[in-house]
Parts: C-alpha cells; sequence; structure tokens
C-alpha cells in the first residue's frame, strides 16, 4: 500500500506512516498565482492500494479541494484502490435541513468523493453516525473513546469520575465512554439561542464532589465548554476536565479556554493543533496515530476494523 496527504496535517500522516514503517508518498500539493489548486502524484501508483490522509479543517474548502483533486490524480494514474482518510469530516454538522431552503453540505461533500473517484473512507468520530449513509461505498467510522478512556485511566482515580454529556445529543458518546470507566452518567441541558453561542440550563444528575469529564466530538468556539464547566462547579463538582475529539477551536477559543474554569481541555491531533493551542497551559493534545495507523493497516489486509473496538 501507499499513502498520500495533502497539506491539512502532515504531522499526523508521517505519524502514522511511522506506526505503519512505511514512507509517505512523494507528491506535490501547490497553489498556481491564482490560487488554484494543483496535484502531482510523483511516484508509481499503478495497481497500489492508496489511503489519502486529509483533514478537511479551516480553511476547509481549500482542503477538501485538495484532497478531492488528489483522488482524481490518483484514479487516472490507475492506482486499483483509493481510500480516502478523513480524521475530521468538515461540514459535518450540516447533516440535516434546520430550516426551509437549506442545504445538507454533509451530503453534498460524501457525493464529492465519492464522484472524484474514491473506493472508500476511513473517517473518525463522525458528527452523526448517519452520516455513514451518505456515502455510497463502504464507509468505516472509527471512535476514539479507546483512546480517552486509557488516558483518562492513567490520570484519575476511577471512584471519583463522573462523564458528563455537554448536551442531551452527546448522550451516546458520554455512556460508551461512562461504560469503560465503569462510572456514572450525568447531562448538561442547555439551550442555544444562535449558531456558536450556548446557555447552560440546568444539570442531570448529582456532580457534587465528583471529577467531571466533559466528552464531545467537536470544541469550535468554547463556549459550550466553558459554560458547563462553570455550571458544573458551581453545583457542587471538584473539577471539571473535557475529552473532545476535533479541536477546531476558532476565532478566540483558545483564550476562551485559557481563561475558563476548566482544569484542562484535551482534544486529538485529528486537526493539526495551531501554536496558540501547543502553546496553551491547559490544553492537552494525544495523537491518534495508532489508532487510524492500524485501521489502514487492517483495511489494506482486508481485515476487522470494527474488533478494534470490541
Amino acid at each position: 500500500m501507499k499513502i498520500f496527504a495533502g497539506n491539512s496535517n502532515k504531522l499526523l500522516a508521517e505519524a502514522i506512516c511511522g506506526y505503519l514503517d512505511i514512507p509517505l508518498g512523494k507528491a506535490s500539493v501547490r497553489r498556481f498565482a491564482d490560487q488554484e489548486i494543483f496535484v502531482e502524484i510523483q511516484e508509481n501508483v499503478r495497481g497500489e492500494d492508496v489511503f489519502v490522509i486529509q483533514s478537511t479543517s479551516f480553511p476547509a474548502n481549500d482542503h477538501l479541494m485538495e484532497m478531492l483533486i488528489m483522488i482524481d490524480a490518483l484514479r487516472r494514474s490507475s492506482a486499483r484502490r483509493i481510500t480516502a482518510v478523513l480524521p475530521y469530516f468538515g461540514y459535518a454538522r450540516q447533516d440535516r435541513k434546520p430550516g426551509p431552503r437549506a442545504p445538507i453540505s454533509a451530503k453534498l461533500v460524501a457525493n464529492l468523493i465519492t464522484e472524484a473517484g474514491a473506493d472508500r473512507v476511513l473517517t473518525l468520530d463522525l458528527h452523526a453516525g448517519q452520516i455513514q449513509g451518505f456515502f455510497d461505498i463502504p464507509t468505516d467510522n472509527l471512535f476514539a473513546v479507546p483512546l480517552l478512556s486509557r488516558d483518562v485511566k492513567e490520570r484519575y482515580p476511577q471512584g471519583s469520575l463522573m462523564v458528563v454529556s455537554p448536551d442531551v445529543g452527546g448522550v451516546v458518546r458520554a455512556r460508551a465512554l461512562a461504560k469503560r470507566l465503569d462510572s456514572l452518567l450525568a447531562i448538561v441541558d442547555k439551550r442555544r439561542d444562535r449558531p456558536g453561542e450556548s446557555e447552560v440550563m440546568n444539570v442531570i444528575g448529582d456532580v457534587t464532589g465528583k471529577d467531571c469529564l466533559l466528552i464531545d466530538d467537536i470544541v469550535d468556539s468554547g463556549g459550550t465548554l466553558c459554560n458547563a464547566a462553570e455550571t458544573l462547579l458551581e453545583k457542587g463538582a471538584t473539577s471539571v476536565t473535557a475529552y473532545i475529539t476535533h479541536g477546531v477551536l476558532s476565532g478566540g477559543a483558545v483564550a476562551r479556554v485559557t481563561a475558563s474554569k476548566l482544569k484542562e481541555l484535551v482534544i486529538t491531533d485529528s486537526i493539526q493543533p495551531t501554536p496558540a493551542v501547543q502553546s496553551a497551559e491547559n490544553i492537552r493534545v494525544i495523537s491518534t496515530a495508532t489508532l487510524i495507523g492500524e485501521a489502514i493497516n487492517r483495511t489494506a489486509a482486508e481485515q476487522s476494523v470494527s474488533s478494534l473496538f470490541d
């Protein structure tokens, strides 16, 4: 097999190649003067099982186009099979029509990836599980919960833990972590008045004297987490730590998290951390290279990927 990467997360791609003990494929991804993207695959891929690693994070449209053009270049170079590996699947939050005359952009992006020539998709913690059904090609959705639970067990005494979902929609994810940790579960009831803003209303569950672990798939503005942490502490929690898979952290999110009452925000490297994230005192990044690398290895060997989570 051969692995190629766009410009969105070269560090993760190199770490995955390090785990698999293979070199990162040679490809040039550059721009013309008018910012058109040009891709050149610089080695033979005829008959190869090829994986393209690219998170469609900020700037989302540029990184999406890089991936589509790279897939097209590989298809026209006679690659036997092309797997699009998206550690972070952008546009996933637009998975339904919230109102009249609105798009379902996640479905559109799925169509674009398929039409570009991808034979299968490998991604991590989709915002909504039903997005797998938007693809007409095989799609594996990996889960970060095993990585996060391992990190929790190394750092927290089990008896004091309380897993908390920051909203009702994230209960399934929170329950999966609570089951692995054998801990109790609480839910923060919030009301979102407009995109990017939230108001915490109530906490379902007794968090008194507990080390609370907020679990979610995406942290964007950070407002929800910071409000939830403040409310949990007001309700008697001893400390609040957030475990989030995708650290989008747009705008002033890093400053907001740094100034908040969160003990720590733990994110994965599904999105390449910015210098601001790397220098923040209460933000820590854990690697997904082993998880994604093993999933790639099993996909290439036609072995079970789901058994990774048994």
